[in-house]
């Protein structure tokens, strides 16, 4: 039996989505236990030019989308709504999810999963640290060892752009134009250098950790714009680089949460990471300090990750298409 999966939203990581689903076609049969099918991608424009199989279905209605009975959808939208309004939707019909949707899975995550319950599968590693499976790395740790502490560079722009002005001597401008140039930042970069973007990673792992978040209002965010040139200069002179951390710290049932820029030492686990890479340090009292790394930012590490998400939800799923609630 075919598996039917649906793509939504085409931007860079939808577009991954759909090039991996038809490169690695034979390989994914064979880990999925069948053929998975791309049956219909959700767009907002349908006059714009995509890079889409001629052959498949296009709409801009999600109701057109359900009607087509996916096991599986990919979602690689953005902001709040419709995404959870759209997955909510899939849940009640029984359909997997997997999604890279980091602002939507921050403020909603707690109720698709309680909605999901044991029926549905949810995917959503590519919400944190793109290609870096940070997610199924704190699953596995987590069921014996208690969580003390998280350290974690979990935007790739922002890391860049310490890099350049650390490592090269350039000027906060210049170095967030490279970033646009490459890619790596979006025209409006602010959610990336405000520290929003890591913000909402860092209330996912929390939850995914302690089964709740603070109160986001107390959480320090602080971002990378007002660093200054004698700031960057006084870590050097030190031994030290500025990172932008994002931090959770748990102590006696007490939950603590942070984002902004550190100096760190040459001794620090993060202290090395250069580029567009992510690491998460992850602190508990069985195994001490566990550090991941990988990158941070694409549209390939981003796709591949939702890709192994499907995968693993498929594998555990033999029924492969769930009963639809009535």
């Amino acid at each position: 039996m075919t598996i039917r999966a649906a793509i939504l939203g085409f931007g860079t990581v939808g577009q991954g989505v759909h090039d991996i689903l038809f490169e690695k076609q034979q390989e994914l049969a064979k880990l999925a236990g069948d053929q998975i099918e791309v049956c219909g991608v959700l767009v907002q424009n349908l006059e714009k030019p995509r890079p889409i199989k001629e052959h498949l279905f296009v709409t801009d209605h999600f109701e057109d989308i359900l009607s087509l009975k996916p096991d599986i959808v990919f979602e690689a939208t953005v902001g709040e709504e419709p995404s959870f309004t759209y997955l909510s939707q899939a849940i009640a019909r029984g359909i997997h999810i997997v999604t890279a949707n980091k602002v939507m899975f921050a403020a909603y995550g707690p109720s698709l999963l309680a909605q999901a319950n044991s029926h549905v599968g949810i995917g959503y590693e590519a919400t944190t640290a793109a290609g870096t499976p940070i997610i199924g790395l704190i699953s596995k740790l987590m069921q014996v060892n208690q969580i003390t502490g998280v350290e974690a560079i979990l935007n790739g722009t922002s890391n860049y752009i310490l890099t350049a002005m650390q490592s090269e001597g350039k000027p906060f401008s210049r170095a967030l134009q490279e970033a646009q140039e490459r890619g790596y930042a979006e025209a409006d970069p602010s959610n990336d250098i405000e520290g929003d973007d890591a913000f909402y990673k860092l209330m996912i792992l929390s939850h995914l950790l302690y089964n709740r978040q603070p109160d986001w209002e107390t959480v320090p965010c602080e971002g990378i714009s007002s660093l200054t040139a004698k700031e960057i200069e006084k870590a050097k002179r030190n031994g030290e680089k500025i990172r932008h951390v994002a931090a959770l710290s748990f102590n006696n049932g007490s939950l603590t949460a942070s984002v902004k820029p550190v100096a760190l030492p040459s001794s620090h686990c993060l202290y090395s990471i250069e580029g567009v890479d992510n690491a998460v340090t992850v602190t508990s009292d069985l195994a001490g300090s566990v550090t991941l790394r990988g990158p941070g930012a694409g549209k390939r590490p981003t796709a591949s990750a939702m890709i192994e998400d499907a995968v693993h939800i498929l594998q555990n799923n033999p029924a492969r298409r769930p009963q639809l609630s009535q």
